[in-house]
């Protein structure tokens, strides 16, 4: 089944003579329970795509489809209630208020919802615990670590069970065994319970957790990558290939 598709996606800045293009006809498409990488270097629009397909930002020309829906053809409020319902987001700078708990933090996106009361409090319990912040349910955003906040805002992105989860940059804060850890627990997610996952990253070692990764240059499309069969190092190592083709930033293991 086809979660997302990016059919023509054009993105510009600016107007008439002194428009930029940043993003020119992406075509992809994203299928259930697939973890799926973006990467480039630096200035190729691969946070610009992250947002348009989430809906932080307009696209200038073609067409965004969740689950069957254009949401170019949707009003404000519609594509607020599937933004709030069908995705999830982890941000490499948490997000967390800090004036909530982190059990309140993962509920928050349920605030609004019509799920009963033991509905939810069984879903925080096993997000908590799939995470394994259980312990630290009480606690407040400045009482945890990095990880722990990162792994508190995954808690988050998921506990509407939405269609499909973006991640921007979500190691990019952490030191390397937060980041590993991070990882772990989505590639997890990713494999057992086929949580479809969209992620940004910079890091090689990031994105050798995915199972395909998208590689773009000068806004456009420019090869991808499949796992496949290969082990994690193998794939690592042919991300970095195509790192250095493209000249985008290298990571060593």
């Amino acid at each position: 089944m086809d979660v997302l598709q990016s059919k023509h996606i054009y993105k510009n800045y600016g107007k008439r003579k002194k428009q930029i293009e940043v993003l020119q006809d992406i075509n992809f498409t994203i299928t259930e329970g697939e973890f799926v990488g973006i990467m480039g270097p630096s200035g190729s629009g691969k946070t610009t795509l992250l947002n348009v397909l989430c809906s932080i930002d307009t696209v200038t020309g073609g067409e965004v489809i969740l689950n069957g829906k254009s949401l170019q053809q949707l009003s404000a409020k519609k594509l607020a209630n599937v933004r709030r319902t069908e995705m999830g987001f982890i941000f490499q700078d948490y997000n967390l208020l800090e004036t909530l708990t982190v059990k309140e933090n993962i509920l928050l996106p349920l605030a609004v919802s019509k799920i009963s009361k033991e509905k939810a409090e069984q879903r925080v319990q096993t997000l908590m615990t799939q995470f394994d912040i259980q312990k630290l349910a009480d606690h407040y955003p400045n009482e945890l670590s990095g990880g722990q906040k990162q792994r508190t805002a995954a808690a988050r992105a998921l506990i509407t069970e939405p269609a499909i989860v973006f991640g921007d940059e979500p190691t990019g804060a952490l030191d390397s065994k937060s980041a590993t850890n991070l990882l772990q627990h989505l590639e997890r997610l990713n494999t057992v319970q086929k949580t479809t996952i969209l992620m940004v990253t910079h890091d090689a070692i990031a994105a050798s957790y995915c199972s395909r990764v998208l590689f773009l240059k000068d806004g456009k499309l420019y090869t991808e990558l499949y796992k496949g069969t290969q082990s994690r190092k193998q794939f690592f190592e042919h991300i970095l290939q195509t790192q250095a083709v493209l000249g985008g930033e290298l990571n060593e293991a």
